[in-house]
């Protein structure tokens, strides 16, 4: 088997980067590793030795690394996936299936050749990468703008963009009062967005898709419920999301025995991505996500689903915004834990009125024990809430039930 060395690459300018990830899609140049230039460097030396690039390259030029290991022929990049702790995992991502998904989420939203496409996030995500490469099978480069209101309202005025937020990136905009008509479609993804979200966003004239996916099936791969062209979802007996499609990765960075615990084929051969999330169908074929399944939280000898939790809150008038998290009890062994970010921090929902919620809506040990009121959520890199910086000990003054 052919096979191609691994660079990894950091804080490189847009165009420079955009000019790597063709040459790595069409075979010329190296797959990528794309890295955070802010990585704390411990973080990175964790990084290159789980993932082993031949090569670094940054704005000084490229450096050879010592113990590099080559890629599988066609590969085009190599997502590191783990969080800001543990050891990396790097899924690896074949240029078909990269391709495959950039055309296929264009066609879905209705994105026509030489159409803009504005990126916002993080290139060393793929979620960020995702948008360079929809530009790129559309003929384009995209347009990079640093999140900040007032450079995105004029950053779609001026060419009236295709765009990928996150939730808090939306919330942000809507708070500054543009108009969201001036993008061709905004995907949302990275977290689980509030039907209040969305209905603002789509009275403020946005077209938006809620997309579902992980850098295993090279970004979102099921739009507002429903698979993208060649992609299936189903779901396990536990409630697990299996997905399977040319969208796939294949395989984990020198992780054999990771890629077989998640990469697995049914009896005809096809392949399935067996995801840490539950889900399950509606009455509709749509794919519906509960959570993670890594954040189901054992609270007296039940299982609560943090993410059906936070989706109840974050229903609320009173709630901008809503994480659900498990923190250590010596009764309970977990209590559930509601961090919200109040609507009016002069009105904050109390206590009383979010376990009220939640009682209503799911079984009573579901209702959360403490309420912690915040200004922000902590997020990371990707935009996705900060689950471990959550979980740590509540303040003082954090409303709590005995």
């Amino acid at each position: 088997m052919q096979e191609r060395p691994l660079q990894a690459v950091m804080g490189l300018a847009p165009g420079q980067l955009t000019e790597l990830l063709s040459a790595a899609l069409d075979g010329s140049g190296p797959a990528l590793l794309p890295l955070d230039a802010a990585l704390p460097e411990p973080r990175l030396r964790t990084l290159l030795d789980a993932m082993r690039p031949s090569s670094l390259r940054t704005p000084d030029g490229v450096r050879e690394l010592p113990g590099g290991e080559p890629v599988p022929d066609g590969t085009a990049l190599t997502i590191a996936t783990s969080g800001s702790t543990g050891t990396p995992k790097g899924a690896v991502l074949p240029a078909s299936a990269l391709l495959h998904s950039a055309r296929a989420s264009s066609a879905r939203v209705g994105a026509r050749p030489g159409d803009t496409w504005l990126c916002t996030l993080p290139t060393a995500h793929v979620s960020g990468l995702q948008v360079v490469l929809r530009a790129l099978v559309g003929g384009t480069e995209a347009v990079h703008v640093p999140f900040d209101p007032e450079a995105v309202a004029a950053a779609a005025a001026e060419h009236r963009p295709h765009v990928s937020l996150v939730p808090t990136q939306l919330r942000r905009l809507l708070a500054h009062g543009v108009d969201l008509s001036l993008f061709g479609s905004i995907l949302l993804g990275g977290a689980a967005a509030e039907p209040r979200l969305l209905e603002a966003a789509r009275a403020a004239g946005g077209r938006v898709a809620t997309t579902y996916g992980m850098s295993e099936t090279c970004g979102g791969c099921v739009y507002d419920g429903v698979p993208l062209d060649g992609v299936r979802a189903e779901t396990d007996g536990t409630g697990r999301v299996l997905l399977s499609g040319p969208v796939l990765f294949s395989g984990y960075r020198l992780a054999p025995g990771a890629t077989a615990e998640h990469l697995v084929a049914d009896a005809e051969g096809r392949r399935w991505f067996r995801t840490g999330d539950l889900g399950g169908l509606d009455a509709d074929g749509r794919l519906r996500i509960r959570g993670r399944i890594d954040d189901v939280i054992n609270t007296g000898g039940h299982k609560v689903v943090a993410g059906e939790v936070a989706g109840v809150l974050a229903e609320l008038p009173e709630v901008a915004e809503a994480a659900v998290v498990g923190r250590p009890d010596p009764e309970w062994g977990e209590r559930v834990t509601a961090v919200v970010v109040p609507a009016d921090p002069g009105r904050p929902p109390t206590l009383e009125r979010v376990r009220a919620a939640v009682r209503a809506r799911l079984p009573r040990y579901a209702a959360p024990r403490e309420l912690e009121l915040c200004p922000r959520l902590p997020l990371l890199a990707s935009g996705k809430p900060d689950l471990a910086a959550l979980r740590a000990a509540a303040p003082a003054d954090a409303g709590a039930e005995g």
